[in-house]
């Protein structure tokens, strides 16, 4: 075989059985390589296949399947396996493509590490996006001069990337590494890359400080990594071609120079999160385009510069968590283009209405939470048409909910939680049929709960906790939610909608802590991840999915929602239309009065957190508690059922949260096999009738080898010793062998065990794709391959 065929083989490890393909020249050769190309993905995705399995391998032509584009000469040119759901180690095969100029494998489950040998010596490379997938290791990509494009953004990339510039970007125009673990001083690297317009470096942990070289950037997004240091006004000298300018999230601190106003073609300008004081530039009032403004979390006084009013593009405008006392300014009033104002956790106090922020024609999210603004909700309030969020929380608001706010018919979250609101829930509340979430929590309403809120067709999210609600709980709730994809389908077409901060918070406030599909916004979250989830959360896409009972417990990619009424005093019967709510998977019914049985058709809920603890329900717990797959945690404590304990439970395989304490007429003997045995007797308190067997040190249940093993002669325990020992031996012989074959071959890293675990966010389980928490709002500007 000739040195060029010799090139070509390729050694690929998959699942411990090694493939060695040969590739022929010419179009011919791409064809084989693809064809490999998709029996090692067949091979290592069973299920949730891409377009790569319609592959027709009684086609001569590679040319004609989906994903694949080729030039003149019959070569692939392009491969897009994006959304493929393509998991483990995907490298080996790309480098004998040797026409290819474009390629895209993002928003998959890709693991391992970028091998040097592979992606690399694709030279011909202009278009490279991996991003979305699970890809560790070191960015090494030194071979690849002619890279216009480059995005392996949200992955778990690590170290420095130093090696790979200026090495990679003669012609490079776009760069976006973003979410990932990289590391290394990024202080004028980038200074050789003469095409470089769009470059994204957030969510990382570079160090060092701003330097002149990025007022030639378009796009320069250094958010949420650890630059030090000033601003010096030679940052942005004359000619400065900045566009968007992302700081937010680092450790940047003094004035922001006046020379900002160089970047006369800034749209975008976010310092939120450093340690920025002194004066807001009056400089800002010459960039005329100017349509989003975040300066909040950090030092600025209150002076508002007079001079920001010429921007008369401005659209969004952040100074939150700055610290503002005092009665809002009313210049804020004036700025009559805004549609998201964010105020929230300042010290304002007082009324909202003289600023005259309620005469902004055109806003669409007014969040003021975390102040200690006072007196009555305004009456005008509803008169702002546009409102789409208003988020009052952790105020001292006091007087009833207006029912005039019903006029709103755009809202789709109102947030009044944690104020000192009385009276009762205005039945005007039924008119909100935009309606996503409705929080009234931690306030002193009273009265009934108003039939009208069975006409919120959107609402997923209600939360009216911890008030003084009576009454009994209107089986009208069941409609609630019953239809919100014309409010997600609103939203989808609706650019326009935009975070900017705030979103963890908000977030954090409406999920329960309880929820675990949902835990991990309560643990270390970036701004941009929160972001995300945000637009993703308003546009209906699976982030808080619904868990199917069908046979198996499978999340599907619907979102779901949940209701909390917690710590009321509603009474009587839960209403068995309960059951109709499909798109429940939380229910928070505890410390009430209600009375009666559990209605059995609360089965029909796919619910992953029930609790109905501290009531007076009574009768036996229903069987068919045992259907709902997908429960995680379930309490029933301080009640009145009775009768025996439902063996059902056993087969609940996600439960990992029981308690039923403090039924005194519940009976039966908790088995030690299913899962009812994995819980101990801290959740059977207080429950004389019911019965654990005893599982003191000397009756554990034992293991199956040591039963098999009782009665062994002395004979018969030598003589497996002895097996033992020849096995191990040709077991090291075999590891000896597979060991220098590795060291005369070079091989893939093993797929990443996560790739494989439905912990890991991007497992869809029932078909539906979800993008990793790790996922960013941006994506570089990219067109799609045309033929040569």
């Amino acid at each position: 075989m000739s040195p060029l065929h010799l090139g070509f083989l390729c050694l690929l490890l998959v699942a411990g059985e090694v493939v060695v393909v040969a590739a022929q020249s010419g179009g011919g050769g791409d064809r084989e390589v693809l064809v490999e190309l998709k029996r090692f993905l067949q091979t290592n995705n069973k299920f949730n296949r891409g377009d790569y399995d319609r592959w027709s391998e009684s086609d001569p032509s590679p040319c004609r399947w989906a994903g694949v584009t080729c030039d003149r000469a019959g070569r692939v040119m392009a491969l897009n396996l994006s959304s493929s759901a393509i998991s483990g180690s995907a490298f080996g095969n790309f480098s004998r493509l040797t026409a290819l100029t474009w390629l895209d494998l993002s928003d998959n489950g890709i693991g391992g590490e970028l091998p040097a040998g592979d992606l690399a010596q694709c030279r011909g490379l202009v278009y490279l996006n991996l991003s979305h997938n699970l890809i560790a290791g070191e960015l090494r990509l030194s071979g690849l001069a002619r890279l216009r494009t480059l995005d392996v953004s949200g992955n778990r990339l690590e170290g420095g990337i130093a090696a790979n510039f200026p090495a990679i970007c003669g012609d490079l125009a776009v760069l976006n590494v973003s979410n990932n673990k990289l590391t290394g001083d990024i202080t004028a690297l980038f200074d050789g890359c003469p095409k470089l317009e769009y470059i994204d470096l957030s969510s990382n942990n570079f160090t060092g400080e701003l330097w002149p070289g990025i007022s030639r950037f378009t796009q320069f997004n250094i958010a949420e990594n650890n630059l030090t240091g000033g601003v010096p006004s030679t940052t942005f000298p004359s000619g400065c071609k900045l566009k968007s300018l992302d700081l937010s999230a680092n450790h940047l601190i003094g004035d922001l120079p006046d020379s900002i106003a160089n970047c006369s073609n800034l749209t975008y300008l976010s310092l939120w999160g450093n340690n920025f004081a002194g004066r807001i530039p009056a400089g800002i009032g010459k960039l005329a385009g100017l349509d989003t403004l975040i300066l909040g979390k950090n030092q600025f006084d209150q002076r508002i510069p007079p001079e920001l009013m010429n921007c008369t593009s401005l659209q969004f405008l952040d100074i939150s968590n700055n610290g503002f006392e005092g009665d809002m300014q009313e210049i804020l009033g004036k700025f009559v283009t805004l549609k998201y104002l964010v105020l929230h956790h300042n010290n304002y106090t007082g009324g909202i209405v003289s600023s005259g922020v309620l005469r902004l024609p055109l806003l669409a999210r007014l969040d003021l939470s975390f102040n200690q603004f006072s007196g009555e909700l305004p009456l005008e309030l509803a008169d702002m048409t546009s409102l789409k969020y208003l988020m009052l929380p952790g105020n001292n608001f006091s007087g009833g909910i207006p029912p005039e706010y019903g006029r709103l018919a755009e809202l789709q979250a109102l947030d009044l939680s944690y104020n000192s609101l009385t009276g009762k829930i205005p039945a005007s509340i039924g008119n909100l049929t935009s309606l996503l979430w409705l929080m009234l929590a931690g306030n002193e309403l009273s009265g009934e709960i108003p039939p009208e809120i069975g006409n919120c067709s959107s609402l997923l999210w209600l939360n009216l906790a911890d008030n003084r609600l009576t009454g009994r709980i209107p089986p009208e709730m069941a409609e609630i939610g019953r239809n919100p994809a014309p409010t997600f389908a609103k939203n989808r077409k609706d650019l326009s909608v935009l975070a900017g901060s705030g979103e963890c918070q908000a977030m954090r406030r409406w999920i329960p802590a309880s929820y675990p599909p949902f835990n991990f916004v309560y643990t270390v979250m970036t701004r941009e991840n929160c972001r995300s989830l945000w637009d993703r959360i308003l546009k209906g896409y699976g982030i808080i999915p619904i868990c199917t009972n069908s046979s198996s417990p499978v999340r599907s990619n619907t979102i779901s929602g949940y209701v909390q009424l917690s710590e009321n005093m509603l009474s009587g019967d839960i209403p068995p239309e309960i059951g109709a709510m499909r798109n429940l998977s939380l229910l928070h019914l505890d410390n009430n009065r209600l009375t009666g049985p559990l209605p059995p058709d609360i089965s029909k809920l796919p619910l992953v957190v029930l609790n109905v603890s501290r009531n007076s329900i009574s009768g036996g717990i229903p069987t068919e508690i045992g259907r709902i797959l997908c429960l995680e945690i379930l309490d029933l404590a301080y009640n009145n059922f009775s009768g025996e304990l439902p063996a059902s439970l056993s087969g609940l395989t996600g439960l990992n949260k029981l308690n039923v304490s403090y039924n005194p007429l519940l009976s039966g003997v908790v088995p030690t096999s299913g899962q009812l045995g994995t819980f101990d007797e801290q959740s059977f308190l207080g429950d004389p009738l019911i019965k654990l067997q005893d599982r003191g040190p000397g009756k554990q249940p034992t293991p199956k080898a040591a039963i098999r093993g009782r009665g062994m002669s002395s004979r018969t325990i030598a003589l497996w010793f002895i097996f033992s020992l020849i096995i191990a031996f040709i077991a090291g012989t075999v590891v000896f062998i597979m060991a220098n074959l590795r060291a005369r071959f070079p091989v893939d890293q093993d797929p990443d065990p996560e790739s494989f675990s439905c912990e890991n966010p991007k497992c869809g389980g029932s078909g539906g794709k979800r993008r990793s928490p790790t996922e960013t709002s941006w994506r570089p500007p990219a067109a799609s391959p045309t033929t040569a």
